[in-house]
């Protein structure tokens, strides 16, 4: 019997689903509507032949995550891999982050750095993405003279905005300059009003901050955190999923099935400074 094609409609709306909706997975602690959400993502992901969705690098992530969550925390181990090959320097992933988290000037968590490499005539633009590395040892925890910034069981280096006091400490120790300091700014200061958009709140750590002067995280240090708020909803990082190229992988490295994991285990990858021994968990494929 010929097997029936899939109409392109149906994939398409199965791929949304897939993609743009979560749920958080907990054992045993998920609530009854996220429960829901998560089965039906699953099930919308299983009407789909397995080869479209190793296929679709998106989809295969989808899939990644979800698996991922119903691990408990300490057995994740989220890694990201850029390549550097497909990257365009359109810069999509660092507007997606700052609207993301909501990001006032001088905040950036996802600079991509345009390099011009080569000898005249034959010369060569590369650009090359820098989100925090999350790193396995981070230089940037043991300065911290109130343990505000912290690694969780899931590898991620975070900060306690409650806690933090702005000393920028952590900041200095960052070898990979992956921290900023947040001074209350906005865009439109000097003009004849402050938007109201730029003072609405955001939601890192899965919690509302309101932007108020004298308020966390105004006056805190800020960092790329993985979208957090996302990944345990059971959503890609906001920066994986505007990628035009298609240069931004994102997974749990733990499980040898993962998408990440194919990635890093290739010859051709490699991590920024490793000689310092900070062993980043954010990965480049430059060629």
């Amino acid at each position: 019997m010929k097997e029936k094609k899939m109409k392109r409609s149906d994939f398409l709306k199965l791929a949304a689903t897939a993609t743009v909706t979560g749920a958080f997975l907990k054992s045993g602690k998920t609530s009854a509507k996220e429960e829901i959400g998560a089965q039906a993502i699953e099930a919308d992901l299983s009407k789909l032949p397995r080869e479209i969705v190793y296929k679709n690098e998106l989809l295969r992530m989808q899939e990644d995550l979800l698996r991922a969550l119903k691990k408990p925390l300490k057995e994740r181990k989220w890694s990201m891999v850029l390549d550097l090959r497909r990257c365009i320097g359109c810069s999509a992933c660092t507007i997606a982050c700052k609207a993301e988290n909501v990001l006032p000037p001088g905040v950036v968590y996802r600079p991509v750095v345009d390099e011009e490499i080569g000898t005249y005539p034959k010369v060569t633009r590369r650009f090359i993405p820098r989100p925090c590395m999350q790193c396995e040892n981070p230089p940037c925890t043991p300065v911290c003279p109130v343990k505000a910034t912290h690694k969780r069981e899931d590898g991620i280096v975070v900060v306690d905005y409650e806690r933090c006091i702005g000393c920028r400490y952590c900041i200095t120790a960052c070898p990979y300059n992956a921290r900023s300091a947040d001074f209350g700014e906005v865009y439109t200061e000097g003009t004849p009003i402050v938007q109201d958009y730029e003072l609405r709140p955001n939601f890192e750590y899965k919690k509302e901050w309101p932007r108020k002067h004298g308020v966390s995280p105004i006056g805190n240090a800020r960092k790329c955190h993985f979208c957090i708020h996302r990944i345990e909803e059971g959503l890609l990082p906001a920066c994986v999923t505007t990628c035009i190229g298609g240069a931004t992988y994102f997974g749990d490295n733990n499980d040898t099935d993962s998408l990440v994991s194919d990635l890093i285990a290739r010859p051709n990858i490699t991590t920024l400074k490793s000689e310092l021994g900070t062993k980043p968990k954010v990965y480049y494929i430059w060629g």
